[in-house]
């Protein structure tokens, strides 16, 4: 894949993680979206490959990162907030069990 595509494809993917980690939320999706633009901006006359490599590397970390770990909550009172985890952070309740299951 060429160097353009792969940083269209990093470019598109954070856009997307933006709306999916911010939705509902104007404020961070806007600040997000021109953050982003910001820094493709600036580095989009880079000529090293070395360099768009290694940018390339960082908006997929980036990515990885707003997508793994960060948690939207709103203020619903003074003192009290309100979760909203994606589907990709909830995981199966599976009770603890300090005996292995017997084979059947």
């Amino acid at each position: 894949m060429g160097t353009r595509l792969k940083v269209l494809g990093v470019f598109k993917s954070l856009h997307r993680t933006r709306m999916a980690v911010f939705k509902e939320d104007d404020k961070a999706l806007t600040a997000a979206r021109l953050k982003i633009n910001e820094e493709f901006k600036k580095n989009k006359n880079e000529t090293s490959e070395e360099n768009i490599q290694k940018m390339i590397k960082m908006g997929t970390d980036v990515e990885i990162v707003l997508r793994e770990t960060v948690l939207q909550m709103e203020h619903v009172g003074e003192s009290r907030l309100l979760l909203r985890p994606r589907e990709s952070h909830m995981l199966e309740n599976v009770p603890y069990c300090d005996e292995p299951r017997k084979k059947s």
